[in-house]
């Protein structure tokens, strides 16, 4: 518990996942209601470069859509100083909103999302699973290839006990496509 009572929820739907690289109190599995992950945010600061951008997930909205991930609660003292880490990691497009988080935990809270629309510089938008996958095996950037982070997604998602049909199509038809590379 927060020394000062004051705690603010973080809900983390990709690399969050798996490395949050900040102090949390609590950490739980949980989603939000409205939205879907999607790989159509082009990343040219972690997982691609400027010209070679790699594929990274944004939420879009979605009617009845669930998507699965990790709620971090946040002591209100460490608030200020974690959201100024995280506006800088997601500086390529990102930007902060509230929404409701559930958990199968708890009673539903309200906390913070990033999300990257339409209308940043470094948005892709929607292609087909096979453009996704050849733009990932072939991305690399400062926090390594993109290949490894949708592989890292895929299995954040499956220790949920979560499903994604998106990432985990990319994430088949980029195995065929690595077979495909390697018999040639």
């Amino acid at each position: 518990m927060s020394p000062t009572g004051d705690i603010t929820w973080i809900f983390g739907y990709g690399s969050l996942m798996w490395r949050p690289d900040f102090k949390y109190l609590d950490r739980r599995t949980a989603w939000v209601e409205g939205w879907a992950r999607r790989l159509w945010q082009g990343s040219t600061d972690h997982r691609g470069i400027p010209g070679s951008p790699g594929r990274v997930v944004t939420l879009t909205r979605s009617p009845g859509a669930q998507c699965w991930g990790i709620a971090y609660s946040i002591d209100g003292a460490l608030l200020p100083a974690i959201l100024d880490r995280l506006d800088f990691r997601e500086q390529g497009g990102y930007e902060r909103i509230k929404t409701k988080i559930y958990s199968p935990e708890a009673e539903p809270v309200s906390g913070l999302l990033y999300i990257a629309g339409p209308g940043n510089r470094n948005y892709l938008g929607e292609a087909t699973v096979q453009e996704i996958s050849k733009q990932a095996i072939h991305a690399s950037g400062p926090s390594g290839h993109n290949a490894d982070y949708l592989h890292r997604l895929a299995e954040s998602i499956r220790a949920l006990g979560a499903t994604d049909k998106h990432v985990f199509e990319v994430e088949k038809e980029m195995k065929r496509l690595r077979g495909a590379e390697n018999t040639s």
